[in-house]
């Protein structure tokens, strides 16, 4: 039952222009980033050959290309979960689902591995450009499968929360501005700890400052735990937040 929610969801994503859009949209943004980086290798590339250990390829295009992502898709995902519960609600259709027999734990995982997907249709789309280059220079593969392990986890990280600020209201705006301000709150939180008692306490918070080693190549089973239990805890409090909708009702 959880796989006929998902797919649900996905084919209703495909079914609207603003997925299509965004998908448009980020792929012209981050091909342009892309492309920039490569001319910055390329103006650069005579100094750099007479390094000992200069950085290659991989290092100069990808974690920009990573980095910029992230932040685009701060601004982009909150605009694909709004509607994943809100959208039920305001429609009024959201009765006819808990009459389903589906566990509300069935229909959360349903709608978020519905989301989860098409995500991961975007990053395998962005995966394209790093990787056209393989026609005519040799890349580091390891630093670029753990970048693109940091941008998946970061992603269902950014999932989780927007579904479960969807569940939240009837609002698609609300629930998509509400989105976008907590997952902002996970960026500032290691600015604002900067200099403060309980700095590394918001530091250890923040939701970027577990993705950044990723870009560097270091995979730390921390940075993944972090990661795993922040999607656990929104997926829980989603569905804590339907069951007692469903109660209510």
């Amino acid at each position: 039952m959880i796989l006929t929610v998902a797919q649900r969801e996905f084919k209703s994503l495909f079914l609207s222009p603003l997925a299509w859009s965004i998908l448009a949209v980020v792929q012209v943004i981050l091909g342009f980033l892309f492309l920039s980086r490569l001319e910055v290798f390329q103006l650069y590339q005579p100094q750099l050959m007479a390094l000992d250990s200069a950085p290659g390829l991989t290092e100069i295009v990808l974690p920009d290309l990573l980095g910029n992502a992230a932040v685009i898709l701060l601004l982009v995902v909150p605009l694909l979960t709004m509607r994943l519960v809100a959208e039920e609600r305001r429609n009024r259709t959201l009765a006819l689902l808990f009459s389903a027999p589906l566990s509300m734990t069935e229909i959360v995982l349903g709608k978020y591995l519905g989301i989860l997907l098409f995500l991961l249709v975007l990053l395998l789309m962005i995966a394209l450009m790093p990787l056209s280059l393989l026609a005519g220079a040799s890349l580091d593969l390891g630093l670029m499968a753990s970048g693109f392990l940091g941008l998946a986890l970061l992603l269902a990280g950014f999932a989780a929360v927007g579904l479960f600020m969807s569940t939240l209201t009837q609002y698609t705006t609300v629930a998509a501005i509400s989105t976008f301000g907590a997952l902002l709150l996970f960026w500032i939180l290691d600015w604002s700890g900067q200099g403060t008692a309980g700095g590394n306490w918001l530091a250890y918070l923040s939701l970027f400052n577990h993705y950044k080693p990723f870009l560097e190549g270091i995979f730390d089973s921390a940075d993944a735990v972090y990661h795993v239990l922040l999607i656990t805890t929104f997926l829980v409090l989603s569905i804590r937040r339907l069951d007692a909708d469903r109660l209510g009702g």
